[in-house]
C-alpha cells in the first residue's frame, strides 16, 4: 500500500472516485513487479518503479455504467458494447482527474501487431494484489497430461469480475512508499484448485468457477443473460429488451469468457 500523502495515493483516490461509482476497482503496481514474473518478450516498456494501475469491473458496473451507456448510444452502430463503455468509463477519468499527464491505456481486448496481448490481465490482477491467479504450476501431482489454463479468483468475488485495463502513469515514479500486496490466497487446497481448473478448462460456459468460493456478490440475472448469450447473438437482446432501436452489425464477434 502507499503512503497516505503520497503520488501514488493521489492518482488511486482521483481514480475510485472517477471509477469505484461506475462498478470498477483499481489496484496499483510498479511495472518490475509485473516484468518479473514474465519473459523478455511480454515485458511492459516502462522503467521499472514506474506506476501502474490494473482495472477490475466488478458485478455493479453493468447496472451502473453499461445500461446507462446504453441508453446514451440506443441508436447503435458500436463495435463491442462493453468494450467501449468500458473505454469511455477509463478515458473519462483520466480526461478529468489527469489532464495533461503521460498515461498510456491497454485494454484487456486489445492486440501487438504480431498478436501478443498488450498486457497479460491475469498477471497484472496477481501482482497488485487483487485477485490470485491460480495456475496449472500451483498443483503438485498434476492429474493431467495436458495444458490447463489459469484463471483469477477475486477474495470477495470469486470469478464475478472482469479485468478491464491497464493504465501506466509515465511521469509518476513509485518509490518505497509502494509496497506490494500478495493476493489472498483463497483457493488453498490441492483438490479445490483441481476443481477449479477442471470447472474453468472443460465446462467454463456454466460460470460454475465463478462460485470456486462463496461470493458476497453475484452478476445480476440481467447481466447474465447478456453474457451467457453468444455475441452474434446480442444485439437482438439489447433490441428485445429496449435498449437499441436501430439495426446494428456489432457484437457479431467476441467471447463471454474474456468479455464476462
Amino acid at each position: 500500500m502507499a503512503c497516505p500523502s503520497s503520488p501514488v495515493d493521489g492518482v488511486i483516490r482521483s481514480l475510485e472516485e472517477c471509477l469505484l461509482p461506475l462498478g470498477f476497482e483499481v489496484y496499483p503496481f510498479k511495472v518490475g513487479w509485473y516484468n518479473r514474473q514474465l519473459s523478455a518478450s511480454f515485458h511492459l516498456p516502462y522503467p521499472d518503479d514506474t506506476l501502474a494501475v490494473v482495472v477490475l469491473s466488478v458485478p455493479g458496473m453493468f447496472e451502473k455504467a453499461f445500461i446507462p451507456f446504453l441508453k446514451a448510444h440506443s441508436g447503435g452502430g458500436l463495435q463491442d458494447y462493453i468494450d467501449q463503455c468500458t473505454a469511455h468509463c477509463i478515458k473519462s477519468a483520466v480526461n478529468t482527474c489527469f489532464s495533461g499527464q503521460q498515461v498510456d491505456i491497454s485494454y484487456d481486448y486489445e492486440m501487438h501487431p504480431n498478436r501478443k496481448p498488450k498486457f497479460l490481465a491475469q498477471t497484472a490482477a496477481h501482482v497488485a494484489g487483487a485477485a490470485y491467479y491460480y495456475q496449472q504450476s500451483d498443483i503438485p501431482d498434476q492429474p493431467w497430461d495436458t495444458k490447463m489454463f489459469g484463471v483469477c479468483i477475486h477474495p470477495k468475488l470469486g470469478g464475478w469480475f472482469a479485468i478491464r485495463a491497464l493504465l501506466v502513469f509515465r511521469e509518476v515514479q513509485a518509490g518505497v512508499e509502494l509496497q506490494q500486496t500478495a493476493p489472498v490466497d483463497c483457493v488453498r487446497s490441492r483438490e479445490q484448485r483441481i476443481d477449479l481448473l477442471e470447472r474453468f478448462n472443460r465446462r467454463w460456459q456454466d460460470g460454475t468457477y465463478r462460485d470456486i468460493i462463496t461470493p458476497e456478490e453475484r452478476y445480476s440475472q440481467q447481466q447474465r443473460d447478456y453474457f451467457w448469450t453468444a455475441p452474434g447473438e446480442r444485439i437482438a437482446l439489447l433490441k428485445q429488451w429496449g435498449y437499441l432501436t436501430t439495426e446494428s452489425q456489432s457484437e457479431t464477434q467476441g467471447s463471454e469468457l474474456s468479455h464476462g
